[in-house]
This record gives C-alpha cells, structure tokens and sequence, in this order.
C-alpha cells in the first residue's frame, strides 16, 4: 500500500517507537514568540538542563506588540515584561530574536515563510495553535503546550501519538469573488468544529493546486478550527517558486537538489485515508460567520439556520442574532484586515483593488495590520499605503493585534466587528465584541458600505 504526504513526512522523523505507545519525533524548527514560552526557559533553568539545538529556534515578537508607535516603549505592563523577558531568553541561550524594530520582525506564522525560514518536508512546532500554517508546504506542522515547548527546547524531539488521516478533496472552479478564506470557512461550516479531532488533514484537488502559496496558508492556518492537529498540501511548483531565493533557502545546486527531494513528497496513488470529503467548488461564495465558533457559517446570499440547541442559541444571544435572520445590511462599526491567516502581501492587494477610488464608510474603524515589516515594506512600495489612506483606513504597524487583543487593539462591547482572523469566540478580540469571519474582500466592501454587503453582484 502506498503512503499519504503526512506519513511520508511523518515516517523520516520519527526517532525511536515505544512499543504500543507513543513515538519520538523529531523537530526541524522550532518557532517562539513571547506568550508561551517564558515558562518553558524557567522550567530548563530550574533543572539545569541546557537547550539542545538553538540554532534550530527562531523567536519573534508578534502576540504583544502594540501597532501603533512601535519605536516608543511599550505602555501595556504585562506586555513589556513579556516582551523583555523573551529578549533576555534568547540573549542568554543564544536564539536568533526578531524582535520589535527589526527588519524581519512579524507575526511569527507570517515571518518564517517569508524568510525561507519553512521549507518542504519538515517538522515544525510553535506553542501557538495556529502553525499549521506551515503545512501549506507539505510540513507537519502543529502548535504545542508550554511543557512541550520546554520537552523540544530540552530534545529537539516529542513524544506523540501518531495522528490519524484525514482528506479533503475540493474540485471544479470557484465562482468570482470566492477567496481561499471562503473555501476554509466552507469546509468548516459543512464539517463542524470537531471533524479533524485526532487527524492530520491533507487538502487535495484542483482548487488548492491554484492557489497561490499565501491561499494555500490561509487554509492551512484554520485546519485547526475543525479540530484537526495540523493541515497540508502537497508542495509542487508554486511552492518551489516561492522559496527560491528566500534568505534561508537553499541557493544554488543546493537548491535544486532539495527540489528533486520535495517533488517526492505527495500523496501515492493508492494511499488509503482514515476518513475522506469531497466537495465541489462551485459550491462555494463568499462567507460569514454568525455565530461564537468558527463552524457557525454561511453564505453571504443564506439565513441563519432554524436550529433548537441550547448552545446554538447561547451563542445567537451573544451575537444579538436572530434564527432565520440575513446578514446582508447589518450594520458594522469595525474592520479588521490581518492575522496569521490574512496579513499578507497577497491579502492587501485584493483589498486594495477593492478599495481604490472608494471611501471608507463614515462609521467604519477600518484596521489595516500587516503581518510583518517585509509586508509593510510591500505595501508602501506598491503604492497600496496611498490607496488606504486616501479611502480613510488605518494602516497600522505589524503584530497580532485584534485577532486575539493581547494589547491596545481591541473592539469595543456591544460592537461588530467583521474580521479576517481565525476565530470569533466569545470576547476573542475584546470583552463582549462580537467578532464575524471572512475574507479580506468581504471585510473590504464592508468598510466601504459601513453594513455587510453581497458585494459579488459589483464584480
């Protein structure tokens, strides 16, 4: 029997098997920011034990950094003891830290990627549950606890259960207007929240061979709102395109010696998976979340379903939603365009040609936040900054920002706010905002009409 893209990778990590149990597996890189692993060096230090591989460690500054006055001191006293904490860390243990002010610094799941830092076939982990980002490039990818994250500090290695596997095969031409974003939230709303639990999701199918590498992210970013422990794709062209020349990458013969590699690492032909979907693309338009899961979605041109479910309904209340109700023409008083999931280059540019020669709605915040000093870099030198500030949005420095308010950037009670991160939980982006998913077009037209639109009948 053949073998899936994740057993592939899987099998040339794997260390040392405990006999009916667990496996040791090895890790390639290991990404850190400031919010998980300050317990992890102090568990070390405590035991005296030595971090194995620092070279293997790449650390940045992303969850807390305010993104506005950035060359200023950090005013939030948690956050800069945080931020302090993990400059001393990596001082101390020798790790590379793209810290706040430097050219490479961003949210983590965005920076290594654009550094060459994410290459094909490797293992890679994060103590944030969003790095299955990286499985965009046929890696294992998965977010940790704080005591793995001291375990592979300690090892360079984990001992885990081996996942399960999982296909998702989506086919046929998306309609215009439909971005990766959409397709995700798609699969999530027909799967559930809890589809992926104890598997690693491969995505297959013409629909993400066509996307670009930043598309192929986005997907791979939100594997773990079905609950799966990672997602994938298959690296082809597209992906080696993308790496080449990248400061990290190989160069040279070096370069295309890994390519010869990396083409090997797909899905054989009659490899079995534990469990499998199709769908098909034309399927799918733009979406919307309505609900405080990120299973809770629709289609723009749907209602909220008529469901009788205790948690259902607790989470309508919170939206202050109603059964059976249409989103088209709610009014939005905020705009979120950023995230691990939708802050790349890519992602202003759809936004940008959107908006240019519009204005901004009168009652619209609209929060622009690039997910690093690279993109931001990109966005000026593209002329998308002019294009922003004309229509009277806010382009703000790089960092988490309102994903997840971990510092200035939250969304006020009471109010909406439609936003291209990952998840819309209760209080997510700020005590009692109330969050809505969807792409950066989505949230785009939003800003530009000041209530939510279908905007696809403008296309």
């Amino acid at each position: 029997m053949g073998k899936t893209l994740f057993n592939k990778v899987w099998d040339a990590h794997v260390v040392d098997t405990v006999k009916n149990g667990p496996q040791i597996l090895y890790i390639d890189k290991h990404l850190i920011h400031e919010v998980t692993s300050p317990q992890a060096f102090r568990e070390l230090e405590e035991r005296g034990i030595p971090i194995a591989r620092p070279d293997k460690i790449v650390a940045t500054a992303d969850h807390n950094t305010p993104t506005v006055d950035q060359h200023l001191p950090v005013k939030d006293l948690l956050s800069k003891n945080q931020l302090e904490q993990l400059t001393k860390n990596c001082k101390k243990n020798n790790i590379t830290l793209y810290g706040l002010g430097h050219e490479n610094n961003g949210i983590v799941h965005v920076i290594a990627p654009e550094l060459g830092i994410t290459q094909p076939g490797m293992t890679i982990v994060c103590g944030d549950s969003h790095t299955s980002t990286h499985g965009a490039f046929g890696t294992i990818a998965f977010g940790i606890g704080t005591s793995q994250v001291a375990q592979v500090f300690a090892s360079q290695c984990l001992l885990l259960q081996k996942p399960k596997s999982l296909r998702v095969n989506v086919n046929g031409k998306l309609k215009k207007g439909v971005l990766p974003k959409d397709v995700i939230l798609y699969i999530i709303a027909k799967l559930g929240t809890n589809s992926g639990t104890g598997y690693f999701c491969e995505y297959a199918g013409n629909v993400f061979e066509e996307m670009s590498m930043e598309g192929r992210m986005t997907v791979c970013n939100m594997s773990i709102e079905m609950g799966a422990r990672g997602g994938m794709i298959a690296p082809d062209e597209t992906t080696f395109e993308y790496v080449k020349g990248r400061e990290f990458a190989p160069k040279g013969k070096e370069f295309d010696k890994k390519v010869e590699q990396w083409k090997k690492l797909k899905t054989d032909d009659d490899a079995v998976f534990d469990k499998e979907y199709s769908f098909d693309a034309e399927d799918i338009e733009p979406m919307l979340t309505y609900g405080t899961n990120p299973g809770m979605g629709i289609k723009v041109t749907d209602q909220i379903p008529l469901l009788n479910d205790d948690s259902f309904e607790k989470s309508l209340k919170y939206m202050d939603f109603k059964k059976g109700e249409s989103l088209i023409n709610k009014k939005i008083n905020y705009v979120f365009i950023g995230s691990c999931t939708n802050s790349r280059i890519e992602d202003f540019r759809v936004a940008a040609s959107y908006i240019k020669g519009k204005q901004k709605a009168s009652n619209v915040n609209a929060w622009l936040v690039p997910g690093s000093q690279r993109v931001a870099k990109q966005i000026k030198e593209e002329g998308l900054q002019e294009i922003f500030e004309e229509a009277g949005f806010q382009l703000r420095q790089p960092g988490c920002s309102a994903c997840l308010a971990m510092n200035d950037d939250k969304i006020p009670e009471g109010e909406y706010c439609v936003s291209t991160s990952n998840r819309n939980f209760e209080g997510r982006q700020g005590q009692g905002a109330r969050t809505i998913l969807a792409s950066p077009l989505m949230a785009a037209a939003t800003a530009v009409e000041g209530k939510i639109i279908n905007f696809t009948t403008q296309l």
